[in-house]
């Protein structure tokens, strides 16, 4: 059996990340196996799809590198198909025409509430032989009315629904419009879907469609219904905890890969393995190995993730996406060597944005020096060393970070103190506070004449503060 999976979100909102695990599980399944990953976009829902859910829908994809096979398809593009096969249900006899109003409707479910029945259609529509004048009737499937219907659950093992449980969906509207369950079964059915692997919100959908399909004569698909993802308060993952759309996330300086090795284990493991490329989750993904209970989103473990790809991810490329994350901070990097500052501060930072914003000294010099790093280590006691290190850097031959190291090392020496006593307030006087990379990275980067500049503005800054003089 080639192995052929779907992810089929609605366009009724952005693509979240428990969309996102589900579209990440289903496309390494088909990877794992050498099958086939399939997209398919459930726009039947008119009224709450919209376009740019749509769009963000697919660009989410594009960014996290989960390249379907095949599609887009979409749902509203199969209108033809749905009634071909809804006619053909009529003509078998598999389905019928309900002419029952909403009053009726209504009426019937609070007869069953007050009798303490479960709210159900009774199929009084099932022998009508004749049309009711003024009604535009629903086309309801004509379910079994007796045996069960058993689950194949790869996650949760068998689950079993009994038919009598189940009433006559309505798969046509009177409006024309085919319904979700039947639309799914059917576009399951034509894309010969072997595996599906969505959220367990979906489980009671489920024998609905497996009775639709098994009318349509096609095959069941292998179902794997996947534990929902919680907030990190334990709650239902919702807007209140965080970013809406996985754009939020790219925009937040993640990376795919890094997104979706921390989805991967949310809910996955493989032994006592924690960061994983793709192609070893793509080697080791099996679907007996997802975890049957909710897994709670934790925004540090995340963050950490992220952290452990930026030290491994190529320095060209996160200088690319650095620069992307200083425009947007309105930073001309000009003809700076990002590949430097990378380097630099890969170790030092969780995202991309904190890069960015750990990074925006290179491009500015200080317009104010942070308070307390300022009242340590710009004073008098330390504006000769100030004034020693200048004279020092300018007379360097060479401006590389082991020149500028052996430099101020020989500086410390001589005045009998420890590296930190020279290195913190020349830190704090090219920087504005007391945290940058390495001392001498980060004055070779921003280059001598600039580093000058800089130390004499804190001498200046320095003088200002002193008493006067008698």
């Amino acid at each position: 059996m080639s192995v052929r999976t779907r992810f089929a979100p609605s366009p009724t909102g952005m693509l979240h990340i428990g969309g996102v695990r589900t579209a990440l599980f289903s496309w390494l399944y088909a990877r794992h196996c050498s099958g086939t990953f399939i997209l398919r976009i459930e726009d039947t829902d008119r009224e709450r799809s919209t376009p740019e859910a749509v769009r963000a829908i697919l660009e989410g994809m594009q960014w996290l590198g989960l390249t379907p096979d095949e599609g887009p398809f979409y749902q509203t593009e199969r209108y033809d198909r749905y009634h071909e096969v809804i006619e053909r249900f009529l003509a078998q006899g598999l389905a019928y025409r309900c002419y029952c109003s909403k009053d009726e409707l209504d009426a019937m479910r609070a007869e069953q509430q007050a009798a303490k029945q479960k709210p159900r259609y009774d199929g009084r529509c099932r022998h009508r032989q004749s049309p009711v004048a003024g009604i535009e009737p629903v086309v309801r499937f004509k379910n079994p009315a007796q045996g069960e219907v058993v689950v194949q659950d790869l996650v949760h093992g068998p689950i079993v629904f009994q038919n009598m449980e189940l009433d006559d969906l309505i798969i046509l509207r009177s409006d024309g419009n085919p319904t979700y369950n039947f639309c799914v079964a059917v576009d399951d059915m034509d894309m010969r879907i072997t595996h599906v692997i969505r959220g367990d919100d979906h489980i009671n959908n489920t024998p609905r469609q497996q009775n639709m399909l098994a009318a349509m004569g096609a095959d069941i698909p292998i179902y794997a219904h996947l534990p929902m993802i919680l907030g990190p308060d334990g709650a239902k993952l919702s807007k209140r905890h965080g970013a809406v759309s996985v754009l939020e996330y790219r925009d937040a300086g993640f990376l795919p890969e890094a997104l979706l090795n921390y989805l991967g284990r949310l809910g996955w493991s493989h032994g006592d393995q924690e960061i994983f490329s793709l192609d070893e989750m793509v080697e080791f993904f099996e679907l007996k190995d997802v975890n049957k209970s909710a897994s709670a989103l934790n925004p540090d473990k995340m963050a950490w993730t992220n952290q452990q790809h930026l030290m491994q991810a190529p320095q060209d490329r996160l200088a690319a996406e650095l620069s992307i994350q200083l425009a947007g901070r309105g930073v001309d990097v000009g003809n700076c060597d990002l590949g430097l500052i990378v380097a630099a501060q890969r170790e030092r930072a969780k995202t991309l944005a904190e890069m960015a914003d750990n990074s925006l000294f290179f491009f500015s010099a200080p317009s104010v020096y942070e308070p307390k790093a300022a009242a340590k280590n710009l004073t008098p006691e330390t504006a000769d060393i100030l004034v020693a290190a200048r004279t020092e850097l300018i007379a360097l031959a060479d401006w590389m970070p082991e020149t500028i190291h052996r430099a101020l090392q020989q500086l410390a020496e001589s005045r009998g103190v420890a590296l930190g006593k020279v290195a913190q307030p020349l830190r704090v006087a090219v920087v504005g506070s007391g945290v940058s990379p390495p001392i001498d990275q980060t004055l070779a980067i921003l280059g001598r004449a600039e580093v000058v500049k800089r130390i004499r503005s804190a001498e200046a800054f320095i003088q200002a503060g002193m008493p006067a003089r008698p």
